[in-house]
C-alpha cells in the first residue's frame, strides 16, 4: 500500500469536488443498464456509487425505491418508513428522488423534523421503537449514505423491520428489480413531483433527534460520566449527527465540546486519507488528524462518519485506537458492567477481527459468535438479546440496553463513543491504557489490511474458494491448523477463505463495492512475523486463483501474478 504524499494534510482546493457539476450530474446522466458498472448493485452495505461515473444517479434512485415498494408489498409491510439521510451531495437530490417515489405509491414516509440529517443507529432506533410490541403493521427505513466515501459518492441501503441492514436475499430481490426498471426505462414506476410529495397526507414529520437522544440513558450510564465532569471532545466529521452532539450535552450535563460543527459538502476541513482521497473515516489516522492532535485537551476524545454508524477513539495515552483495540476494551468492560445481561449473551465479531476478542471472550467466559462480514449477521442476535455486543474490524458496534434489550440492529457510532466516555469516567484509566492491560495478560498482536486490485472474474473465484484449493501446509513458519471458507458461529460462507495457525492467521476476501481483494493478517508474534503471514498470503491466493483457471482449461490471471 503507498501513502499519499498529501495524506494526513489538509486537503488542497483541487481536491474539492464541485457541487454544482455533481448534482447536475445526478439528474442528467442515464445510466445504461447493459455496463455493468452502471447497474444496481449492492454490497454489504447497499447500493454506491458516482454521478461522476453514472453509477448513482436519479435513474438508480428511482428504480431501487420502486423496487422497495413493490417488495413492501409483497411481504406485507405496511407500517411506516423512516427515511433518513447524510450530509453528502448526493443525499440531498437521492432524499427527494426517494420521496417522489414512496409517497406515490401511498407509503407512510416519516422523514426529519426541520429537515435535520439522520444518523444511521437512528433510523434503526426509530424502526425497532416503533415495531415494539407489534406483529402487524410494521415499519422499515431508508438511509441514503455512501458511509465514509468521498464526497463524489452517494449511497442507498434499506433496513427492513429488524432494523438491521438487509439480509441478501433481500438486498438480492430488490437489486435484480430496480436493473429490471432500469432496463425498461423506468416504465410501470410511480412518482410524483417532490413539492406534492412533501404535502402527501402519507408524509409525516418526526423528532429523530429528541427521540434518540432522551433514550441514551438506557444503553450508557450517563450518571457516571455527568457526575465525573471528564472533558470529552467530538468531531462529528461533518456528519449527519452534527447537531446531536450539542443536545446530547445539554440534556445530560456533558463536559462535551464539538471540536467542529461545520457542514460542507465538499469536506474541505478534513485532512486527507492515506491514498489522497477525502474520506471521512474515523479510523483513519490519516484523516483523523485534526482530532489527534488535540488529544491533549480532553480525557477522552472521539468522532464519528459521515453516516455516524463508525466509531474512532482518540485517548490521551495512545492517541487514536485502532478499531480491534477499541472493540476489545469495550467487550472486557460490558460484560463486567452489565448486571442485567443474559448470562448467556454472546460476542459477535467477524471472521476478520483480532483474535484478541476471542482471548477477552475465554476469560469472560462468553460464547464467540463469529460471522463473515456485515452487520446484519448481528441483526437477529441484537434483537433477541442472545448477543449483548456485535462488531466489526472496521469500527462498526452495538450494544443492547442496560436492561439486556436490543438498542439498534444496525452500527451505532454514538453509543460506543460515548461507552469510551463511561470507561474513562468510572476506570479512571482511558480504553488506551485498559487496552495496554490487556496485552499484558494476552499477548500484543500485529494486525494489518493489504488491499490488492482484482477483476471481477477473480473476485468471483475467491469468493468461491475451498479448502482443498489452499495446497500450502505452513504459514509463515507455522503449521496450518484451520482452513475456513464458512464462519464458524452461523455457518454462513465467508465470501473467501480464513488460514489459521497457533500464533497467527489470514483472511483473504473480495471487496463487494471495488475491484479489489483484501487481505487481514494478525500475528501474535510480532511484526515481522505479521509481515510473512501477509507476504505468503498473498502468494497462497495467487496460487489458488491461478490454479482454478488451468484446471478448468482457462487462461491464467497473468496481471494478478505480475502484480504479486
Amino acid at each position: 500500500m503507498t501513502v499519499s504524499p498529501f495524506a494526513g494534510k489538509p486537503a488542497d482546493s483541487s481536491m474539492l469536488v464541485n457541487v454544482p457539476r455533481l448534482v447536475s450530474a445526478y439528474y442528467t446522466e442515464v445510466p445504461d443498464p447493459s455496463v455493468p458498472a452502471q447497474r444496481v448493485a449492492f454490497g454489504t452495505s447497499g447500493h454506491r456509487g458516482s454521478a461522476f461515473d453514472t453509477s448513482f444517479n436519479e435513474w438508480h434512485v428511482l428504480a431501487i425505491s420502486q423496487a422497495i415498494c413493490l417488495y413492501r408489498q409483497q411481504k406485507q409491510i405496511d407500517g411506516p418508513l423512516y427515511l433518513g439521510m447524510d450530509t453528502h451531495a448526493l443525499s440531498v437530490p437521492a432524499f427527494a428522488s426517494a420521496l417522489e417515489v414512496l409517497a406515490a405509491n401511498g407509503v407512510e414516509v416519516m422523514i426529519s423534523k426541520g429537515d435535520e440529517f439522520t444518523p444511521t443507529p437512528v433510523v434503526s432506533h426509530a424502526i425497532l421503537t416503533y415495531n415494539r410490541g407489534r406483529t402487524s403493521g410494521l415499519a422499515d427505513g431508508i438511509v441514503i449514505t455512501p458511509s465514509h466515501n468521498p464526497p463524489k459518492d452517494g449511497g442507498f441501503k434499506y433496513n427492513p423491520p429488524h432494523g438491521g441492514p438487509a439480509e441478501s436475499a433481500v438486498t438480492v430481490w430488490i437489486e435484480a428489480k430496480a436493473n429490471e426498471f432500469l432496463e425498461n426505462c423506468l416504465s410501470g414506476l410511480k412518482r410524483i413531483s417532490f413539492e406534492n410529495a412533501l404535502r402527501a397526507p402519507t408524509t409525516h414529520r418526526h423528532d429523530y433527534l429528541n427521540a434518540y437522544i432522551a433514550d441514551l440513558a438506557n444503553v450508557i450510564d450517563m450518571d457516571v460520566i455527568r457526575n465525573v465532569q471528564i472533558r470529552m471532545g467530538v468531531d462529528p466529521l461533518g456528519g449527519a449527527g452534527v447537531h446531536f452532539w450539542g443536545p446530547i450535552a445539554d440534556r445530560y450535563g456533558l463536559n462535551l465540546t464539538v471540536v467542529n460543527e461545520t457542514v460542507d459538502p465538499t469536506f474541505r476541513f478534513m485532512t486527507v486519507d492515506w491514498d489522497g482521497q477525502i474520506r471521512m473515516d474515523p479510523s483513519s489516522p490519516y484523516a483523523m488528524q485534526s482530532l489527534i492532535g488535540l488529544k491533549d485537551r480532553f480525557e477522552i476524545a472521539f468522532a464519528c462518519d459521515t453516516d455516524h454508524d463508525r466509531h474512532g477513539i482518540v485517548t490521551r495515552s495512545e492517541g487514536l485506537l485502532p478499531p480491534n483495540h477499541y472493540l476489545s476494551v469495550a467487550i472486557f468492560y460490558l460484560f463486567q458492567h452489565r448486571p442485567e445481561w443474559r448470562k448467556e449473551a454472546a460476542i459477535g465479531k467477524t471472521v476478520v477481527s483480532s483474535r484478541m476478542i476471542d482471548m477477552v471472550a475465554a476469560k469472560l467466559g462468553r460464547k464467540l459468535y463469529e460471522v463473515p462480514v456485515g452487520f446484519k449477521w448481528f441483526a437477529d442476535g441484537l434483537r433477541d438479546g442472545s448477543l449483548g455486543f456485535g462488531g466489526e474490524e472496521s469500527a462498526g458496534a452495538s450494544f443492547v440496553r442496560l436492561d439486556g434489550s436490543v438498542w439498534t440492529t444496525d452500527k451505532d457510532g454514538i453509543v460506543p463513543a460515548l461507552l469510551a466516555a463511561e470507561i474513562t469516567a468510572r476506570m479512571g484509566r482511558d480504553p488506551g491504557e485498559i487496552y495496554r492491560e490487556l496485552t499484558r495478560k494476552f499477548g500484543e498482536p500485529s494486525y494489518d489490511r493489504v488491499d490488492t486490485p482484482a477483476t471481477p472474474e477473480q473476485k468471483e473465484l475467491l469468493a468461491k474458494l475451498s479448502p482443498r484449493q489452499i495446497k500450502f501446509t505452513e504459514l509463515a513458519g507455522e503449521k496450518i491448523q484451520t482452513i475456513l471458507t464458512h464462519a464458524p458461529g452461523n455457518g454462513a460462507p465467508i465470501g473467501g477463505v480464513k488460514v489459521i495457525t497457533e500464533n497467527g492467521w489470514f483472511a483473504a476476501r473480495p471487496s463487494g463495492t471495488e475491484n479489489i481483494y483484501k487481505i487481514y493478517g494478525e500475528s501474535f508474534r510480532g511484526v515481522d512475523h505479521l509481515r510473512s503471514i501477509l507476504k505468503e498470503a498473498q502468494t497462497i491466493v495467487n496460487n489458488a486463483l491461478t490454479e482454478e483457471p488451468r484446471r478448468r482449461g482457462l487462461a491464467s490471471n497473468t496481471y494478478l501474478e505480475e502484480k504479486l
